[in-house]
């Protein structure tokens, strides 16, 4: 009885504070900020006296405030002191309706706004001659307020309003967009993020968790990419001033990454191809997740916030190099190198014996030593010289010099993924005191998964992608072609591939599922990032066609994979020679089976016919007929037959091996 009175209590104290704050909450009055050069129409130039900051907070619609510049613009409100925002209004220009959509509102206790968080997202257009409303859901208190307008729509913004009362507030609930967490970078003075070399300083928060949890730092960011920093949606690397293991991800680390996924319409592809790497536990696998961002006050979409591939603990895993290990066995490791097309354009690379360009990634190239270059220089040149000798050799020489089940899954991920650019970047790292290039991480499958006009359909060759379509770096085509030539190697590379089918790693059913569980995580962001980026109807860097919508882009992932696992079962698999029909075992009909084909015949009643998995799972339920034939093709592995007399009402339990 006592509990049921306290509960009561609590909501009446939570119902009046509700209540309290609600009436507390008025419209807020402060100094008009933002930015101060708006557009004179009649003319087309600047203008401090028409279309003003002022004109949002007139009370009057046929107002507006127009910027000059474009992009990057904004209006707000200095209020003095902090206060915590319950509810913002806003209404567009007249005839401008959809130029509010993507607007972000902010609140911030700098003047610049560099520690700025959102407090709402505009997700839609709005009525005009209205004051559309909207309640705030965050507990932080904040001195100055703004609204920041889209790209290119130089705010055009007929009236705007905060609502809420005087206090600090405090951390315990902030805004996300959607559900997944945001990432929110400010530089210093806005500045865009132009460059790949030149860091720009700023704060980063990330919020996630509902809102509830909070993540603040300095922070440094860059361009990145090579083909993706040529698109509009830009990909970035941030420097954390403190090492964390940033939303929980295993890497206690500064360095992180920002993957744009713009010519991926799934915006999947990526983590997909790093749930198949976890599931052939290789190596090392990135760790990723999907994430918004807001840079500078500008929603820039949905990214995949990942690890910056470099020796570390919980990423590549090896011994780091100090400047002083110049003899053995120091000198011998570890070394990160990456197997890259676009080596030439890196300061420490190399090019092979055969030709191959090599970048170095660590030691960088500020740190590596004279000996130390030389050292794994020398190393791979000998690793590659026994990829070209007696490859075909059950105890080829390679096998020294190469781990091949690391290279080996590497093989069966990109093919499978049907990864145009597998080994365009090809990741190798050697520890220390160890002989063998292990082949890790998978990286960069925003093409795979059918989508490169350049190999669609990848699923009609006649042979691998990497040996027919696909892209490679100088001399990767017979490097590998090499690696994999031995009845040995083909019958390593079968067996994994056979071991993740049977252990149901790898089918139609779990792929299935996986894909829907990161279709349905991406739901709400893909949303407003198709609305920022307004591609689904157009054809973008190497897409074979436009499908139109998010989910038909899902589906030709599914339908991919779908015929995908038939290739590689009739490719990879290696097969035991066809065995003798099997004699005849049953008195009421006859089975055979042959390579993977099933035959069952020859009856003499109507007969009911039950095939199963060694699950239980019942693959086939058929009515047979006498004299009718039933075929079917199975993968390798073991199956039960029930053959039940409809007209004896008898059952006949039958186990078969496909080969």
């Amino acid at each position: 009885m006592n509990i049921k009175k306290n509960i009561v209590l609590l909501l009446c104290v939570w119902s009046f504070t509700t209540l309290a704050v609600a009436q507390n909450s008025t419209l807020l009055k402060g100094e008009i900020i933002g930015t101060k050069e708006s557009v004179d129409y009649s003319t087309g130039g600047k203008s401090l006296t028409v279309n003003t900051l002022t004109n949002v907070f007139d009370n009057n619609f046929d107002t507006y405030f127009a910027s000059y510049e474009r992009s990057g613009t904004w209006v707000g409100l200095d209020l003095g002191n902090e206060h915590v925002i319950t509810q913002i209004g806003y209404s567009p220009r007249i005839s401008q309706p959809s130029r509010v959509e993507l607007a972000v509102i902010e609140g911030a206790n700098k003047p610049d706004f560099g520690d700025a968080v959102p407090l709402y997202i505009i997700k839609n257009p709005a009525e005009e001659r209205k004051i559309t409303t909207a309640s705030i859901n965050s507990t932080k208190g904040f001195r100055y307020v703004r609204y920041v307008g889209p790209s290119n729509v130089r705010c055009n913004l007929a009236e705007l309003q905060f609502y809420g009362y005087a206090g600090k507030g405090d951390n315990s609930k902030l805004y996300q967009p959607t559900n997944l967490p945001v990432v929110v970078v400010h530089t210093v003075n806005s500045e865009d993020v132009t460059s790949k070399e030149v860091y720009l300083k700023g704060i980063i928060n990330v919020i996630s968790d509902n809102g509830q949890k909070l993540f603040t730092d300095s922070v440094q960011i860059r361009g990145r990419g090579n083909a993706s920093w040529t698109f509009p949606k830009k990909p970035y690397k941030i420097k954390l001033y403190n090492k964390t293991n940033l939303l929980g991800m295993p890497a206690n680390a500064r360095e992180w990454t920002l993957i744009n996924n713009h010519g991926d319409k799934t915006l999947m592809r990526n983590l997909l191809a790093f749930d198949i790497s976890k599931r052939l536990e290789m190596p090392y696998t990135p760790a990723g997740m999907a994430v918004d961002v807001i840079l500078n006050g500008e929603y820039k979409g949905t990214y995949q916030l990942c690890d910056q591939i470099e020796v570390r603990k919980n990423r590549v895993n090896i011994i780091e190099m100090e400047t002083t290990d110049v003899m053995l066995p120091n000198l011998s490791g570890g070394y990160l190198i990456e197997i890259d097309a676009y080596a030439s354009s890196e300061i420490s690379w190399f090019t092979s014996q055969k030709g191959m360009p090599v970048t170095i990634k660590s030691p960088d190239e500020d740190d590596i030593t004279s000996e130390q270059r030389n050292y794994i220089v020398n190393y791979f040149n000998q690793m590659e010289k026994t990829v070209h000798g007696n490859y075909m050799n059950e105890n080829a020489d390679f096998r020294r010099y190469l781990d091949t089940p690391s290279f080996f899954k590497n093989f069966i991920i990109g093919e499978f993924c049907g990864n145009t650019d597998t080994y365009w970047s090809t990741y190798m790292y050697k520890d220390r005191n160890v002989e063998k290039f292990t082949t890790s991480p998978i990286w960069d499958y925003d093409l795979a998964f059918e989508n490169d006009i350049r190999t669609y359909p990848i699923n009609s060759l006649y042979d691998f992608i990497f040996r027919t379509k696909g892209s490679t770096a100088n001399g990767m085509r017979n490097f590998v072609s090499n690696i994999i030539a031995s009845d040995r190697s083909k019958k390593e590379i079968s067996d994994i591939w056979v071991n993740a089918r049977e252990t149901k790693l790898i089918t139609l059913e779990s792929m299935n599922k996986l894909v829907d569980s990161l279709s349905t995580l991406l739901l709400q962001s893909q949303e407003l990032n198709f609305k920022r980026w307004p591609i689904l109807n157009m054809v973008v860097h190497q897409n074979p066609m436009a499908r139109g919508s998010y989910q038909a882009e899902v589906n030709a992932v599914k339908k991919y994979i779908e015929e995908r696992i038939v290739w590689m079962d009739e490719k990879i698999i290696v097969k035991s020679p066809d065995p003798e029909p099997e004699p005849e075992i049953s008195t009421i009909g006859k089975i055979f089976t042959s390579g993977t084909m099933l035959t069952i015949k020859d009856f003499d009643d109507i007969m009911q016919l039950y095939l199963y998995d060694t699950s239980g799972r019942i693959i086939t339920l058929k009515q047979l007929y006498p004299e009718e034939t039933f075929s079917t093709r199975l993968l390798p592995g073991v199956y039960i037959i029930r053959l039940h007399n409809l007209k004896g009402n008898t059952n006949e339990y039958h186990k078969v091996l496909m080969r």
